[in-house]
């Protein structure tokens, strides 16, 4: 679980870079979609919620230190979103390109809420969304078109990112 976290957060590190350096710099793009969320998502629902917690967890803080947000925000909040995607781990199939983007849509929409939801312990420190601006649907339909893309590259990557399922052979003796 420990060499899977590391890699984990190398690839979260990675994401940061890109979504920070290079997307938010691009004029073109009105809203950068939230490449963290993503990869949160993907690891937690093929990991479970312990991981999906400790990965939502340390992401959080490094994007914490890289935004204007109170520290601890975005790690609470993907802490919660990691927790809620684990829960999906071996109920769902996700190698298809439905589910992907079901459940990074809906782990956006969480995102949202959860923000509002903050907003009344941080006041205005914070950023919320407004459902009736399009910042908020842009972002959404961004997440959720990338997520199937996501799903597929970051599942070249399954040994660094997947704990494989442990063998049973121990338990049946």
């Amino acid at each position: 679980m420990i060499k899977r976290s590391l890699w984990g957060l190398l690839f979260a590190f990675c994401f940061l870079i890109v979504e920070t350096a290079l997307l938010s710099n691009i004029l073109v793009l009105p809203v950068v979609p939230d490449l963290l969320l993503l990869l949160l998502v993907f690891i937690s629902f093929y990991n479970g919620s312990v991981m999906g917690e400790v990965h939502g967890f340390f992401a959080g803080f490094m994007l914490d230190f890289l935004s204007a947000s109170p520290l601890g925000l975005n790690s609470l909040m993907r802490v919660i979103i990691g927790f809620m995607s684990g829960l999906f781990k071996d109920v769902f199939n996700a190698d298809k390109i439905f589910f992907p983007a079901v459940l990074v849509a809906g782990a956006t929409v969480a995102k949202a809420f959860l923000l509002i939801a903050l907003s009344f312990f941080f006041g205005e420190k914070i950023a919320v969304y407004h459902f009736g601006e399009s910042v908020f649907w842009i972002e959404l339909c961004m997440n959720t078109v990338l997520a199937p893309l996501m799903f597929a590259f970051l599942r070249l990557f399954s040994t660094l990112l997947i704990e494989s399922p442990k063998s049973s052979s121990y338990a049946s003796k």
